[in-house]
């Protein structure tokens, strides 16, 4: 490609990206598509003004970019030296000078107020509807509603994308990707359209990174600190995002979707929510049979565990520690329990273990039970019951 045709696809580019929204056949919102050349369709007041901005400084980038070369090529090609034309011999020029100082500091105020304008709104997460709190951990994201409609409602969110899709290491994937591969989600977040709501982002072991790019809204979840952002959704409809900061093995594998619903359907969905949870909250001094145990606690590892661990739990040699034939797993189940609820951090393996605190009674004494008799495992103290980890919690 020569360079006058790489300079012609530069423009071109420059130019579709400054006023085409979104090159997309069919139009989809919610997600990124095929030969989409610009920022996703924006669903929130501050999304829009964004894309305002963005396309206005596209625009203006464009403008000094052919001014700037424009002057530049002519005076080269007419005046070149083959043509007979002699270098000038001259000092400095007020005027030019004032100019070229004067007019880029127009250009930068023009581009500065509105943009300090947006920021502002950005950072504003006052009189909120609802707050919902996210923790980012590897490699999936809870959810916590904190107030306003729904307060109480609390879940995980994991990848819903059948591993059979992605492969495991070393294998290729045995089915056909779907529409949403890899944006897809077991549990969606869900609020009502038309409704501020200020999200409140942490993480419990790496920095992760919130993000839904239709609305706008991108924010680190660190550990040990809390940021917040906020939305407030137009239109109805399912968006999704992923985390936006590299935080290990799995960093791929951690979606973010986001249903928009409206005042009925989301007071309907705050009921349901509420009920299933009710439903599912266990007696922690209840007495499980080990079968029992077994059954509820592979359910737990294949959602929580099998991303690290691996299904047939060998783990990932230099990473992550294998469950069968562990020490810990055959060792006094005292310390398994201390390991699930505090974390752990072995030396032979660089990605530690986090604490799984947020797990259930009854879901730790599961997936300890399946894992202590899973494999080939064999372990002496072959069954924890809930009561033992509630205990070990105080």
């Amino acid at each position: 490609m020569t360079y006058a045709s790489r300079l012609g696809a530069m423009l071109f580019g420059l130019a579709v990206t400054a006023g085409i929204p979104a090159w997309a056949a069919p139009e989809i919102t919610g997600r990124p598509v095929e030969h989409q050349l610009n920022m996703q369709a924006p669903v929130t007041g501050v999304g829009a003004d964004i894309y305002s901005l963005h396309n206005w400084m596209m625009i203006v980038c464009l403008v000094i970019f052919v001014g700037v070369f424009g002057v530049m090529f002519y005076s080269v090609f007419k005046h070149r030296k083959s043509l007979g034309h002699k270098p000038a011999t001259f000092h400095e020029s007020t005027a030019v000078e004032i100019a070229w100082t004067i007019v880029p500091f127009l250009i930068v105020i023009g581009m500065a107020l509105p943009a300090t304008k947006t920021v502002v709104a950005l950072k504003d997460t006052s009189n909120a509807d609802i707050t919902i709190k996210a923790t980012g951990m590897q490699w999936k994201w809870g959810y916590d509603y904190l107030k306003g409609e729904g307060e109480g409602i609390s879940f995980l969110s994991n990848l819903a994308t059948p591993r059979a899709q992605i492969g495991l290491p070393g294998e290729e994937a045995t089915q056909q990707k779907g529409e949403n591969y890899l944006l897809e989600v077991d549990n969606e977040m869900v609020v009502p359209v038309n409704k501020k709501i200020r999200m409140v982002f942490t993480a419990n072991d790496v920095i992760h990174a919130w993000t839904i790019p239709a609305f706008a809204i991108k924010q680190d979840a660190i550990p040990g600190f809390v940021r917040d952002g906020w939305f407030k959704a137009e239109k109805t409809g399912v968006y999704r995002g992923n985390c936006v900061e590299l935080c290990g093995k799995d960093h791929a594998f951690m979606p973010i979707v986001v249903r928009v619903v409206t005042d009925a359907e989301y007071t309907a969905w705050v009921d349901g929510k509420k009920k299933a949870m009710a439903a599912l909250a266990d007696d922690p001094t209840k007495t499980w049979t080990i079968d029992e145990l077994k059954t509820r606690g592979e359910q737990v590892y294949s959602a929580n565990c099998v991303a690290c661990h691996q299904a047939n739990g060998k783990g990932v040699p230099g990473a992550f520690a294998p469950l069968e034939g562990s020490e810990v797993v055959l060792g006094a189940k005292a310390h398994q329990v201390d390991v699930l609820l505090n974390g752990q951090d072995t030396p032979k393996y660089p990605a530690a273990m986090p604490a799984w605190k947020q797990l259930s009674d009854t879901e730790i004494a599961a997936v300890i039970t399946y894992t202590r008799n899973a494999w080939s495992n064999k372990a002496a103290e072959n069954i924890v019951q809930p009561a033992e980890v509630l205990a070990a919690r105080k």
